[in-house]
């Protein structure tokens, strides 16, 4: 006669180990302690051994039961029971470390060893965490491109097109990783090209016209917010570089004697040092902002944390004070507004203006031919942007697009 649930339950310890047996070799093996461990015997190969199929009352007696089954089945086939358990531990922490979610934590941690940004980082982790809860514990060799994609569209639904398009994207990029460590075969995600909604070209807002670069300069000189942030705004026209460039933007980066400010390549979007000359007016500014090493390494710190960078919506927030709305400028849009009328001036070389910008050539040969070229003419051309923007500060009206200065009383 088979154990009972109240039976297993009454058993109390003993002053040595005693077993309570079910049947087909199933038993309950019942410690001084009180503690109940289910156990079977059997013999394989004229050897007599001995499964253990877990602890009263985590597994229960159907559970057991249904263990001493498949068990029995297994050597109804001739194999080791004990072996196939074995084998099957071993199969689920491989399948484990081939999940998509362990392949993608590889690939994380390989690209921020390469110096990607921890701004970047953040966003790479919050795509993948948006995946990972659908599909991280798939094996990622098993993954076909119509399930991937049926978490793209998920993305799409919400009407979140280029973040699905990146995600997309990044997805490609851990299973060629994938196909690299020999945990996947091919790249799913590359199948999905064209089958999502193709996003709209979006354009940072950008004042471009000198009257309104003008106006917004005068704006800037009469801004009554935080000192720091002010100096921020006064200096990011002149030098247009990213915002997140200016943030992070530390005193150890400037050689005042030399008027160069050079942006280490960790700190840029295309992982290259950037060098800016600085002029007279950029000059000024920084040395307008008190520099104390003790208080902080940053130019622009965090009010919470001096050890911090100012927030990345700051300078938003500050021209949305000035009443610049989200789409009539934006920090990037300083940018847009130098190199727009860099190329009307018709001074500069095009391709000075983009070296300026920190812009990559996308030919490989072009761009190691063209290196180091046009610096001459950056340093002049930065003294002159920085002149050009006093002047338009200072009152000129646009006349057929020419300049004239405004006289008193106009």
């Amino acid at each position: 006669m088979g154990l009972t649930a109240v039976a297993i339950k009454n058993a109390k310890g003993r002053d040595k180990p005693y077993k309570l047996t079910d049947s087909d070799g199933l038993y309950l093996l019942v410690s001084p302690g009180g503690s109940r461990c289910w156990r079977m015997n059997y013999r394989h190969l004229g050897k007599q051994k001995t499964l253990a199929f877990g602890v009263w009352p985590d597994t229960g007696l159907a559970d057991a039961r249904e263990q001493r089954d498949m068990a029995r089945k297994v050597l109804a086939r001739g194999d080791d029971p004990g072996e196939r358990i074995k084998l099957d531990r071993i199969s689920a922490t491989v399948a484990a470390s081939n999940s998509f979610k362990a392949v993608a934590d590889e690939w994380l941690a390989k690209v921020e060893r390469e110096g990607r940004s921890a701004v970047t980082m953040k966003k790479l982790r919050w795509l993948l965490d948006f995946i990972n809860s659908s599909i991280g514990k798939r094996p990622i060799a098993s993954i076909s491109a119509q399930e991937l994609l049926v978490m793209l569209r998920k993305m799409e639904s919400k009407g979140r097109y280029e973040t699905a398009k990146r995600l997309r994207s990044t997805c490609s990029q851990i299973f060629r990783y994938a196909i690299a460590t020999a945990r996947a075969e091919r790249d799913v995600a590359a199948d999905l090209r064209g089958a999502l909604i193709a996003p709209k070209p979006v354009h940072r807002a950008a004042i471009t016209s000198p009257a309104d670069v003008a106006g917004l300069l005068r704006a800037i000189e009469a801004f009554e917010g935080h000192p720091g942030t002010k100096a921020a705004l006064r200096l990011l026209p002149h030098v247009f570089v990213r915002p997140g460039e200016l943030r992070h933007a530390e005193w150890t980066d400037f050689d005042f004697e030399k008027a160069l400010w050079t942006i280490p390549p960790h700190k840029t979007k295309m992982r290259r040092a950037h060098v800016i000359p600085l002029s007279r007016q950029a000059l000024t500014i920084l040395e307008s902002i008190e520099h104390d090493a003790d208080y902080s390494r940053f130019l622009f710190p965090s009010l919470r944390a001096l050890d911090r960078p100012m927030s990345e919506n700051t300078i938003n927030a500050a021209l949305r004070r000035m009443g610049y709305a989200q789409d009539e400028m934006t920090g990037h849009g300083f940018r847009a507004m130098a190199a727009t009328l860099l190329n009307e001036i018709g001074l500069w070389h095009p391709d000075a203006i983009e070296r300026q910008l920190a812009h990559q050539d996308n030919k490989a040969v072009r761009r190691a031919y063209t290196r180091g070229e046009y610096w001459d003419e950056r340093v002049r051309m930065m003294q002159h942007w920085s002149d050009h923007l006093d002047f338009l500060r200072d009152g000129a009206k646009v006349i057929k697009g020419r300049f004239r200065k405004v006289k008193a009383g106009e």
